[in-house]
């Protein structure tokens, strides 16, 4: 195993790379380190990356993928749990599975009928979804090998993945330049920026898959984390899960979380909506008041005491809880994943946006940047 010790803040200013420092200046815990992982189908090298930070907070992720395979965050009492859905090897991610932690692009959610027109062209994409596209396609940027590198300084720990994905690959337009870079902090937040850039028109929606347990990986279901989410309005969707392009408040409807409220409270309402999602697996339209990182959802779990807190520069949230889980998945030691044992909040634009010209655009053009950020923050537990 590779150990890369932070460097002091002297030697990041002087521009000297990662090199070892005292435990005074970095915390006895702080490190990043990489490991071999398995290989591709193809022969290629995977390598796992540990970012640790001063308080022992760990995030893991793959440069496969980008995958997270773990964060493990203390309870109220200090004890450290995996909090991710997941598997002990990198088999698990090699075989079909539910995006577990994935890096999900170009085109997160789903595209009606897979297929979009842009600049008069129709762009005929893979319907993986049924008649749908999700998620990308079918080697979507969860099943590609990034190019990594990792780095440190006096206060987190940063891994970089690049990939460049050809003009015409999974039927989109455009060769596409991306960067997603973790960096874990000294204050338990694991922020995630995104930076990509095109040489023709294109549409893009980039963001993470992680499915969260608070109380452990595997410990039962999420029916009981109380959840808010900033959010006045969200997109119904239709039987295909499709959004109908109406937005549509939440007052009065199981979808009102925004005080906390038990993810279990309604979910299982006769709500049509809930209904054709099998539970919540719908956009949120967040109340958003400018471009900064805002606060987009909360989630407590009482018997741990942990909190996440999700804050992000997009306009929107994918609220899922793991509906489509049904046991037949082994996770991380040995664990069953039952329906509902985890849930995940996608930031990301709205889905079908490229087909939706009401809904916030997703076009991207040559000359400009595309940028977002995400943090998940993990406060104290309470």
């Amino acid at each position: 195993m590779k150990r890369i010790r932070v460097a002091a803040a002297i030697a990041v200013a002087l521009g000297l790379g990662a090199g070892c420092a005292s435990k005074k200046e970095t915390g006895e815990a702080r490190q990043v380190t990489k490991q071999a992982y398995g290989k591709t189908a193809d022969g290629r090298d995977i390598q796992l990356y540990t970012l640790t930070n001063k308080n022992g907070m760990t995030v893991a992720i793959m440069n496969y993928g980008g995958i997270i395979t773990s964060i493990k965050t203390p309870d109220r009492s200090g004890k450290l749990d995996d909090i991710v859905l997941g598997f002990d090897s990198v088999d698990g991610y090699l075989q079909t599975h539910p995006y577990f932690g994935a890096l999900i692009g170009r085109y997160g959610n789903r595209i009606a009928k897979a297929t979009f027109t842009l600049n008069g062209t129709v762009y005929k994409l893979a319907a993986n979804d049924g008649a749908n596209h999700l998620h990308g396609g079918i080697k979507g940027f969860d099943k590609v090998l990034w190019d990594a590198r990792e780095s440190a300084d006096a206060s987190s720990q940063r891994l970089e993945l690049k990939y460049v994905s050809k003009d015409g690959e999974e039927g989109y337009p455009g060769t596409l330049s991306t960067t997603v870079v973790y960096t874990l902090t000294d204050e338990n937040d694991l922020r995630i920026d995104y930076s990509a850039t095109t040489d023709k028109d294109t549409v893009l929606n980039l963001t993470n898959h992680s499915y969260f347990n608070l109380a452990g990986q595997g410990q039962g279901d999420i029916l009981s984390h109380e959840m808010m989410i900033a959010a006045d309005r969200f997109t119904p969707i239709d039987a295909g899960l499709i959004p109908t392009g109406e937005l549509k408040p939440v007052e009065g409807t199981p979808f009102d979380f925004r005080k906390p409220t038990a993810i279990g409270a309604h979910i299982d309402d006769d709500d049509e909506q809930l209904v054709r999602g099998k539970g919540y697996d719908h956009n949120f339209v967040l109340n958003r008041s400018g471009s900064d990182l805002e606060l987009a959802a909360r989630v407590s779990e009482p018997k741990s005491g942990r909190v996440l807190e999700v804050l992000t520069t997009q306009p929107g949230i994918q609220f899922y809880t793991g509906n489509f889980l049904d046991g037949t998945l082994t996770g991380k030691g040995g664990k069953v994943y039952e329906q509902r044992y985890g849930f995940c909040l996608e930031t990301q634009h709205f889905p079908d946006s490229p087909n939706q010209p009401k809904f916030p655009s997703t076009v991207l053009k040559p000359g400009e940047q595309y940028r977002t950020t995400t943090l998940y923050r993990f406060p104290k537990a309470q």
